[in-house]
């Protein structure tokens, strides 16, 4: 408890560190209640996956998009209203991102030293830092998918109410995973540091596996994450396939349910992921091997894919810099990833299955989300669909299509712009030039 109130009390007070080194533009007050801002568009795509509209004007007030209307419209239509001029740019809703680490973007022997020599406090602000990151690069929405020690459960809490820079956030808390699989903390370490080291997380046999569910709900998790294969990054030499029995697997997505928590699976080998969908998984995250039963499995359950494809940008970056980045049973599994990465995305594509755009940035770098979209169009998608699974897709996943995914009366201004056309050249969201999120500018380059 005294760990979680820490990370609580480190986060909130990154506050005025993190605002002073934004853009002046960017410190942007709230705009005072019942104000009017209207963002001038030079095209917009106002519901990714429809044909864009010309010049457009979008009404927001108190957070939300109230109107949109054809045309430029200036103040004289809104007495007093402020105007934002992107007549010259592309303007689009904030994208989503369903699989992020906020924590760190460590990964291999540089993330297990700095697991055991780095504080919780640190760790606050590499998450803080991390969600200032990923707000500029575009990225209004992510769905935090497993840190220890409670950080980015109050970050969530912090930027939720704009205290920091960074993007809406829903929050697993910590994975879980049987003992010795992906989720186990202790892999790795010697047995006198195994024996010290937390793993409520991990679960055997059905009783276990709901405690663990119940734990972090108690935390107040958004949403549950688990693991029911191997991982690439997990330090055993017991590869990617199942790893989790099904009435394990039952137990804890049931439980999850029975809170009204959606269930983000972990899964590589088809027979994992395919355990995990016939459990009931609402999304299954990398499925890096897919089968004929997967592809059924998908289209009966109506599940989401969520690729992650540019974890293997991180993979490729850190072994060109040190080639002993990884120890060897983990390096095998990093070789695998990247020759066989995008091969179950260009059999999901034709299938119809429901793909949400999800980086598994941590992996990759924080701040470069919108290299996952390239990938996607190599392996199968077009620019269009990769931004409607960056949207509407993920909205729908993260169960947020009420307040966001779309610009339309009643819903956030989550609000982006670019400055060429993402329809035609998807690289084009690699570079926002200007951000807001409930109706706050935190970007606008001129």
């Amino acid at each position: 408890m005294k760990t979680m109130l820490t990370g609580a009390v480190c986060a909130v007070a990154l506050a005025t560190t993190l605002a002073a080194a934004l853009p002046a533009r960017a410190q942007t007050a709230a705009p005072e209640t019942g104000a009017v801002t209207l963002i001038q568009a030079g095209r917009l795509l106002d519901h990714p996956g429809r044909a864009p509209r010309g010049p457009s004007t979008l009404v927001v007030r108190d957070g939300k998009v109230v109107e949109i209307r054809d045309g430029f419209i200036d103040a004289s239509a809104f007495p007093g209203a402020a105007v934002v001029n992107q007549r010259d740019r592309f303007v689009l809703p904030g994208l989503i991102d369903s699989h992020v680490h906020l924590v760190s973007d460590l990964a291999g022997q540089a993330w297990l030293v700095s697991s055991v020599t780095e504080s919780l406090p640190a760790q606050s602000y590499h998450a803080a830092d991390n969600a200032r990151k990923t707000l500029m690069a575009g990225f209004t929405t992510v769905r935090n998918l497993g840190d220890d020690g409670g950080v980015t459960l109050a970050l969530r809490d912090a930027t939720a109410e704009h205290r920091l820079p960074g993007p809406r956030i829903l929050d697993a808390g910590t994975s879980i995973s049987a003992t010795s699989g992906h989720m186990d903390g202790r892999l790795g370490f010697n047995d006198d540091f195994r024996a010290h080291m937390a793993h409520d997380n991990v679960c055997n046999g059905v009783d276990s596996c709901r405690e663990a569910v119940r734990l972090q709900v108690g935390r107040g998790v958004d949403v549950i994450k688990i693991a029911t294969t191997g991982g690439v990054n997990s330090r055993i030499g017991a590869g990617v396939g199942a790893q989790m029995f099904e009435d394990e697997a039952k137990a804890l997505i049931d439980t999850a349910h029975l809170y009204g928590k959606k269930v983000a699976v972990h899964a590589h080998g088809a027979d994992g992921i395919d355990l995990a969908l016939r459990m009931g998984a609402d999304s299954i995250e990398h499925g890096t091997l897919f089968d004929d039963e997967t592809i059924r499995l998908f289209q009966r359950s109506g599940a989401f894919y969520v690729p992650t494809l540019s974890t293997v940008n991180g993979y490729i970056e850190r072994l060109a810099a040190d080639p002993e980045a990884y120890p060897p049973d983990v390096l095998t599994k990093v070789r695998w990833r990247i020759e066989i990465t995008g091969q179950s995305l260009q059999r999901a594509v034709p299938a119809g299955v429901r793909i949400a755009f999800g980086t598994d940035a941590g992996v990759s770098k924080h701040g470069r989300n919108a290299d996952e979209f390239e990938l996607m169009v190599k392996y199968g998608m077009t620019p269009a669909t990769a931004i409607e699974a960056a949207t509407v897709n993920a909205a729908d996943l993260l169960g947020v299509s009420d307040e966001v995914g779309t610009l339309e009366p009643g819903k956030r201004a989550d609000i982006i712009a670019v400055a060429g056309d993402p329809l035609t050249d998807v690289t084009t969201l690699k570079t926002v030039a200007f951000v807001m999120r409930d109706g706050r500018i935190y970007k606008d380059e001129r």
